[in-house]
């Protein structure tokens, strides 16, 4: 594919005019003694072992960093089988009153068709690089679409409009912490060696949709021949060979790394960590946005980026942790 840059299908906070959130710059931090204990229920433990990461491909993005293809050890760890749905998200705030990032700010980005009539007529602002993406108020985790809309019927989902700091935080109180991209790869690969997906190579075998992703003309025409226009539950579709469900597409995760094109060229080859800093962290599988002819992003090797401050209605999160708490 043209290394001829394309933005992926999210928007960072960089690309708009807005007001600074109140109070004072987010430390990151939860009050002292709140936190859940660690409940490995729905964590799958994955074996420690060599992979190749990465991809040589020629539908990848060479500029992302995605290549060349290098051998890399991981140790065991587990990992969440599926993304942070909606419902164990309330638990968290319920339980710490937490305020995420969207809330913080007053605003979050919502794709242009989700925005209700009534909701639209008060945009005035949209992502500069990504105009499909609106400024819309009151946009957050608990109002996906904007004020008028609700997750009530949409527990099952994956929670979005997910800062990076947004899901560490939930991670930490849970006792477990974000996944390293390599952690993230070699999961979200299913035992595959080097396919282009977690099933294989073919993205639709034998007809069967495998992911949530864009189906027709982005990003205007969505005929979601998939079963769904925004976000599915966390266990649709066929999970991979460890049991994870929904690697690509349906919402991008955070990993913990800090995101460089070409850190992978000299980094350690046993548990890589990514940078000692950074602007922007990593993400990972793609979303429900995902199209061949623009992002191509769901591939289990392709990555992407985003400022640990911004969030939109297609990235969410799912969970790791060592073996020993």
């Amino acid at each position: 594919m043209s290394e001829n840059f394309k933005a992926c299908c999210s928007a960072s906070r960089q690309q708009v005019k807005v007001k600074a959130p109140l109070g004072s710059r987010r430390e990151n931090t939860l009050a002292q003694g709140v936190q859940a204990n660690r409940d490995l229920a729905g964590m799958v433990q994955i074996p420690g072992g060599r992979f190749l990461m990465g991809t040589d491909d020629q539908e990848g993005f060479p500029s992302d960093g995605e290549g060349p293809v290098r051998e890399v050890t991981v140790s065991p760890f587990f990992i969440e089988s599926t993304a942070v749905t909606n419902e164990q998200f309330a638990s968290f705030v319920k339980a710490t009153g937490y305020v995420t990032d969207a809330e913080r700010f007053g605003w979050s980005y919502v794709f242009h068709s989700f925005v209700s009539a009534d909701t639209g007529k008060k945009v005035t602002q949209v992502a500069t690089q990504t105009p499909w993406w609106w400024v819309v108020e009151g946009a957050s985790w608990r109002h996906p679409e904007g004020s008028d809309s609700h997750v009530d019927e949409r527990l099952d989902h994956p929670v979005v409009h997910m800062s990076w700091y947004d899901a560490d935080a939930y991670c930490r109180w849970a006792g477990k912490r974000l996944p390293t991209e390599a952690e993230w790869e070699y999961a979200a690969r299913g035992g595959l060696v080097q396919r282009r997906y977690p099933w294989g190579d073919e993205l639709r075998p034998a007809g069967e949709h495998r992911c949530n992703i864009w189906q027709g003309k982005f990003p205007d025409k969505n005929h979601a021949s998939d079963g769904y226009a925004g976000t599915a539950p966390v266990r649709s579709y066929l999970p991979n060979g460890y049991g994870l469900y929904n690697t690509s597409g349906n919402v991008w995760e955070w990993c913990g790394d800090w995101f460089t094109k070409d850190y992978h060229l000299s980094s350690e080859s046993v548990d890589p960590r990514g940078p000692a800093n950074g602007t922007a962290r990593s993400m990972r599988g793609g979303s429900y946005l995902c199209h061949k002819s623009y992002c191509n992003r769901y591939r289990v090797a392709a990555r992407s980026k985003n400022t640990p401050d911004s969030s939109s209605g297609n990235i969410g999160f799912r969970c790791a942790a060592d073996l020993k708490s």
